[in-house]
């Protein structure tokens, strides 16, 4: 099935586009412009939603891929991987409570918690990317 193939590729692109979005909706809080930023997250959890997904679907169909990379690069890789997919599992629900307590307008809890989700769901987007370059582009498999 060719689309799944491209799976890989939407993954990482969606995976940016919520960082992007993340990043974008940090500077418009910061600037007080909480209506786009509102917008801006809402629109990132969304696009997470979309990547989570379509990334079940593939592991679903192919399983796991194997990283063909050798010498030092396996390390880093790993290393990556690793970090990458213990923070994974933790976004959906810090990503849950921040929206949640923000849409109850408990404003002082959400701040609270988003001082941790929006770090570690932006460095699991960056990472998402990084482990894909690695694993389809640099590295990938026969």
């Amino acid at each position: 099935m060719k689309i799944l193939g491209a799976l890989p590729t939407l993954n990482a692109c969606l995976n940016a586009l919520s960082g992007f979005l993340l990043i974008a909706g940090y500077f418009q809080i910061k600037k007080g412009n909480t209506r786009l930023h509102k917008r801006l997250m809402v629109s990132a959890f969304c696009v997470s939603i979309l990547f989570l997904i379509s990334y079940l679907i593939y592991h679903y169909e192919v399983g796991s891929v194997r990283f063909t990379g050798q010498g030092w690069i396996r390390t880093v890789y790993f290393t990556i991987l690793i970090s990458h997919t213990i923070l994974a599992a933790a976004v959906p629900f810090l990503a849950v409570i921040t929206l949640y307590r923000a849409f109850k307008g408990d404003f002082v809890r959400h701040r609270r918690i988003a001082r941790w989700t929006f770090p570690i769901w932006v460095y699991v987007s960056v990472t998402g990317v990084i482990v894909y370059l690695l694993l389809y582009v640099l590295y990938p498999s026969a």
